[in-house]
């Protein structure tokens, strides 16, 4: 962007905005080029801060490491912003044609990870979030109606762990458990994501499930004992 484009993105004058910019220059944050500004990599490091601060992701990604190697496929975590799921933490074990990147965004009513942290959610917020949400169709699976995803949240609530197939992108079966913080409250999801034929073997669900949870709750004891307020 140009400092013009910059100042009025950001409501400001040129001048602080050129001001602003030339020290984010200076920590290493942008770089100019032809007049005009972009991120660098280290802008990443702020970011992370953030999710470094609030849970403990270094010492919960070598439990996610040994989790998705046991079962060969791809793990993911998730926290809630806003009315997304915002990916923090993923191993790679397969190539996959879609996948979502640490800091990538899914919509919470259609994916497991949403779907579990929603379940659990303050029934205030719950009811908020259902007023305001556009339950879009990304797939002809996708549920669309309040009244299925409330039934569907119950159902999530009751059994501890959300599967979606389909709904968000065809061909992917996403699996998903709740990662538990401080005075027992959902903070995250846990999630495997599963592409092709195999992702629908129901037998090959039921038998990761169970690790799924095991692994959720060896996270929990982790998250419950870090410095979120």
């Amino acid at each position: 962007m140009s400092v013009s484009e910059v100042a009025k993105t950001a409501n400001l004058s040129r001048a602080a905005a050129r001001r602003i910019l030339l020290t984010l220059e200076d920590l290493g944050y942008v770089r100019a080029e032809h007049a005009r500004y972009s991120l660098r990599p280290k802008v990443l490091e702020l970011g992370y801060a953030y999710l470094s601060s609030l849970y403990p992701w270094d010492y919960a990604f070598p439990v996610m490491q040994a989790f998705s190697a046991e079962i060969d496929e791809n793990c993911l975590a998730g926290v809630m912003d806003g009315d997304d799921v915002v990916c923090v933490s993923r191993t790679t074990r397969k190539p996959v044609p879609v996948s979502v990147p640490v800091g990538g965004r899914i919509p919470a009513f259609a994916s497991s990870m949403g779907r579990v942290i929603l379940a659990n959610e303050d029934p205030d917020k719950l009811e908020a979030y259902l007023d305001r949400v556009e339950l879009r169709a990304y797939t002809p699976q996708t549920i669309t109606s309040v009244t299925e995803l409330r039934a569907e949240l119950d159902r999530v609530r009751a059994q501890g762990w959300s599967l979606v197939e389909h709904e968000l992108t065809p061909g992917v079966v996403g699996l998903a458990a709740p990662i538990y913080g401080a005075g027992h409250r959902v903070v995250a999801a846990l999630n495997v994501s599963m592409h092709g034929d195999q992702a629908g073997s129901a037998e090959h669900i039921k038998a990761i499930r169970p690790r799924l949870l095991e692994c959720s709750r060896e996270l929990s004891l982790l998250f419950a004992g870090s410095t979120e307020t």
